[in-house]
């Protein structure tokens, strides 16, 4: 099924069916990605592997998680993040840290990989979803990201329930990547946005 963003109820939709357990294309603040619940009856959900089944891709590397509001960040982290992270949220810009006792127990890892997208719709189906959302490129792995609706529909409209359209993308920069492991800043990607 495909869902205009712009259609009334939208947002309200999409939380519906990602609550429901369930995978979908949805446009971020960059480029559409597929996104699905991190945690399910206050569980690990296991999306992510499925979500690496989609896209044929080792399941080694652990997807970026969204969240509605920067201050959400603490919930799931006790390190302090410099301002200079800080003041780029909402938008483009990942920040690796280290989890908290109880995250780390839950996802069985000790960092995880958090932003805070500037699409307001997109924020407010992550706030209806009461927790972060994975998200990555709509791909099969080792090639290009989908950028055109009509390609995205044609590889995966028959293997996700809900495709959520927003027009074609244009190609752009990544979100930039910043670790604080150790407690120290490191940029690992200088992309969207410009940290130091």
């Amino acid at each position: 099924m495909t869902l205009p963003k712009s259609e009334q109820n939208s947002a309200q939709k999409t939380a519906g069916l990602l609550l429901e357990g369930k995978i979908a294309v949805i446009p971020t603040d960059t480029i559409y990605g597929f996104s699905a619940l991190a945690m399910l009856d206050g569980k690990k959900s296991g999306l992510d592997l499925q979500i690496d089944r989609l896209k044929k891709s080792p399941a080694s590397k652990p997807l970026i998680e969204l969240i509605a509001a920067p201050k959400d960040v603490f919930k799931y982290t006790c390190q302090e993040i410099p301002a200079a992270v800080m003041d780029k949220w909402p938008g483009p810009v990942t920040v690796i840290v280290q989890n908290n006792p109880w995250y780390a127990e839950l996802t069985g890892r000790a960092t995880t990989a958090f932003r805070c997208p500037g699409d307001d719709w997109l924020r407010s189906v992550i706030e209806l979803c009461g927790c972060p959302v994975y998200s990555t490129s709509v791909n099969y792995s080792g090639n290009g990201p989908l950028l055109a609706t009509d390609d995205i529909e044609r590889e995966f409209g028959g293997k996700v329930p809900l495709i959520v359209t927003d027009g074609d993308k244009e190609a752009v920069l990544p979100s930039s990547l910043v670790s604080l492991e150790g407690g120290q800043l490191r940029v690992l990607r200088q992309g969207a946005v410009k940290i130091i």
